[in-house]
């Protein structure tokens, strides 16, 4: 049965352009931030290097994603379209941590029971939806010229919860194989369009509450004819498979988890096909078939980080959201099994190869490139590089100017690119030693990933979306 769920992997890879052009879901085909053909540009700015410009209309941080000539993108118009113009870091609720300390909602450092977070992360505030009408949309844009080729409502109502100022009513990124196009707008519902815009089904998986009134951001994950999707919530946490034609439904696990933004991740390594998903007390692993637990971890609190991995190794990461206390950073071998928790000071064992203890916030995720791993905190244009067979850190350091970083990094030719929240991209070679070779800058509000494929790169700001190409 292993066998044939992966020889099912890979005849779709074949068929939906994994080893292609097309940049089908969050991070492109294999999730990983790696651009697999040559040609993207490495220099831009709002004058060189751009093929075309498009205002979006309304507000999403979702990536946008390519299947051959065509761009899909989602986004949301809630009342009078006004865009977000900064970031905001605050915990998105006025005055909250003073209502929290003067209402004794505990600003400690208790750790919950069973693992990851602390009292104050696992607290829920109640803030009730604004009260406007928002429509939900899905564009298809020609990737040659930007042109819009069609665009839909998928629903149009008053939002079913609050999200956090720098927020969207459209992060959750879409995914698509070729066939169909599945679009989730969290707890406003998952639909499935064809890639002419025709609706195929909707799902409608339940309105939870988010911790502190968020928002949710965790994308769908399509591959062998399954969407996978992680809902980690405040109510009623769980991971669901869905027949991707049909929307039935195949299995549901329930999580003891509370809210989490981090897309799945399926990692096909060296032995098996497994689906991993990043949790506030847990990093879990499931069987993509059956839903069957493989593996489970303990992590250190709440997170926005998707794992990602080769045929080797596994990268995970958990932290404290909330606080930005030390968490674990941890390379999972591939056929682990059961609890591969970490006790008392050690740092590795059967299931896992190496771990460290990393301090602060990060919502971007890691990369991989020349057997270096990556990892970017959320402020201050850090960026971390470790040995990714060892964990050995060979540096630690700030990118001059850059800002912080929510946008997930990528790699094309050998190098690495960082986009921060002001519009610099910075550019350096990958490997051991920090070597920039080059910035570039638009003026504009950066928060989704990028994708890329064909030659070009298409950057989602909060006024346009973007698309960068080279020489042809």
């Amino acid at each position: 049965m292993r066998v044939a769920w992966m020889t099912a992997l890979v005849c779709l890879s074949v068929r939906s352009g994994l080893c292609g052009e097309n940049w089908s879901q969050f991070r492109g085909g294999r999730s990983d931030g790696v651009v697999r053909n040559s040609g993207i540009p490495t220099e831009w700015s709002e004058d060189r290097n751009i093929a075309w410009k498009i205002e979006i209309p309304g507000m999403g941080w979702s990536q946008p994603v390519i299947w051959g000539d065509r761009v899909f993108l989602t986004t949301a118009v809630a009342g009078d379209g006004a865009k977000t113009t900064k970031i905001d870091w605050s915990p998105g609720v006025p005055n909250l941590g003073l209502r929290m300390l003067t209402k004794g909602l505990g600003l400690d450092s208790a750790p919950k029971e069973g693992g990851g977070g602390t009292a104050v992360a696992s607290r829920s505030v109640d803030m009730p939806p604004p009260d406007i009408p928002c429509r939900y949309m899905v564009m298809c844009l020609d990737l040659a010229t930007g042109k819009p080729l069609w665009e839909r409502t998928a629903r149009e109502s008053k939002p079913p919860i609050h999200i956090h100022p720098s927020n969207s009513y459209a992060t959750e990124t879409p995914a698509t194989d070729g066939e169909r196009l599945v679009v989730s707008f969290g707890p406003a519902g998952l639909y499935c369009f064809d890639l002419n815009g025709e609706p195929l089904w909707s799902k409608d998986l339940g309105s939870y509450p988010m911790q502190f009134g968020w928002g949710s951001g965790s994308s769908p994950v399509l591959h062998g004819g399954r969407v996978f999707v992680q809902y980690d919530n405040e109510a009623e946490s769980f991971l669901v498979a869905l027949d991707a034609k049909t929307s039935d439904e195949l299995w549901r696990v329930k999580r003891e988890e509370q809210s989490n933004w981090s897309t799945p991740y399926l990692w096909t390594n060296s032995l098996r096909a497994e689906l991993v998903t990043a949790g506030g007390t847990k990093m879990r692993s499931y069987d993509p078939q059956t839903g069957t637990l493989l593996w489970e971890m303990d992590a250190s609190g709440r997170t926005s980080i998707t794992p990602v991995g080769n045929d080797d190794l596994l990268y995970v990461d958990s932290y404290d959201r909330m606080m930005g206390r030390t968490g674990i950073f941890a390379a999972i071998r591939p056929g682990a099994t059961g609890d591969i928790s970490l006790g008392g000071k050690s740092t590795s064992n059967d299931g896992v190869a190496w771990s460290v203890k990393l301090s602060g916030y990060r919502v971007a995720s890691p990369v991989l490139c020349a057997d270096c791993l990556y990892v970017f905190e959320q402020q201050g244009g850090i960026v971390h590089c470790f040995d990714a067979k060892t964990g050995k850190k060979h540096y630690r350091q700030r990118l001059a100017e850059s800002g912080g970083c929510t946008a997930s990094p990528w790699v094309s030719d050998g190098k690495v690119f960082s986009l921060d929240t002001n519009g610099l991209t910075v550019v350096f070679e990958a490997g051991p030693t920090m070597k920039v070779v080059g910035s570039n800058k638009l003026d504009d509000l950066f928060w989704s990933s990028v994708a890329a494929a064909d030659g070009r790169l298409l950057l989602r700001g909060v006024k346009s979306l973007y698309c960068a190409q080279g020489r042809r």
